[in-house]
Formats: structure tokens, C-alpha cells, sequence
């Protein structure tokens, strides 16, 4: 746990957050700034900064990240529909809590991005 992160006050209920899922691994609540109807972030509770800093032995970790989204997904109803997976790092990528972060999208037809 890092001090500063405001991820891991919400792991440790030291802010208020709406939590959808919470195992030992992994905590899942929806975004404040939502950009789709659904906009939820799931987080290891692990403080890592970004993919950057994942290592080997976190790999169980990140592949039980995407099946938590899965789960919420369904839950959610947006699984037959289509949803978006997607994980910023680092500045230019769109990280701005560095707190590696999966953002579970959807609850509408979702932008195709021409890069």
C-alpha cells in the first residue's frame, strides 16, 4: 500500500467509493468520471504504479484482473452487448492515478479509435 494513492485509501476504506467487487487479490468500484454508462475500474489491491512495474510473479494477479471484469461485466448486463477493456500507463498514455487500473467500459456502442 503507498501512503499518497488514493486507490489504495479506497482499498482500505479510508475513502467512500461504490465497491462492486472486493476479494484478497482485487477491488472493483465504479468511476467518478464516468465515460459510459458503465465506467468501473478494477485495481489489484497490490499498490503497483502502472504495467510498467508489473513483474512475473504478479501474473496470476493481472489475468484475475480481466476475469473479475468479466464477471462484473455480466453482472452488469453489457457482457452480450460489448464492452471495453482497456489500461492506460504512464503520462502519455492517459494514466493519471498511478495505480495500475483496469477500466471495465460500456452500456452503449462505444468510438472506434483511428490512431
Amino acid at each position: 500500500m503507498s501512503e499518497d494513492c488514493i486507490f489504495c485509501k479506497i482499498i482500505a476504506k479510508e475513502i467512500p467509493a461504490e465497491i462492486l467487487y472486493s476479494d484478497e487479490r482485487v477491488t472493483a468500484f465504479r468511476d467518478i468520471e464516468p465515460a459510459a454508462p458503465v465506467h468501473i475500474l478494477v485495481i489489484p489491491n497490490k499498490h503497483i504504479p502502472s504495467m510498467n512495474e508489473v513483474e512475473e510473479e504478479d501474473e496470476k494477479l493481472i489475468g484475475h484482473l480481466f476475469t473479475v471484469a468479466k464477471k462484473i461485466a455480466i453482472e452488469e448486463g453489457i457482457a452480450e452487448r460489448g464492452y471495453r477493456l482497456t489500461m492506460n500507463v504512464g503520462k502519455e498514455g492517459g494514466q493519471v492515478v498511478f495505480h495500475l487500473h483496469l477500466h471495465l467500459l460500456g452500456g452503449k456502442p462505444l468510438r472506434v479509435h483511428k490512431y
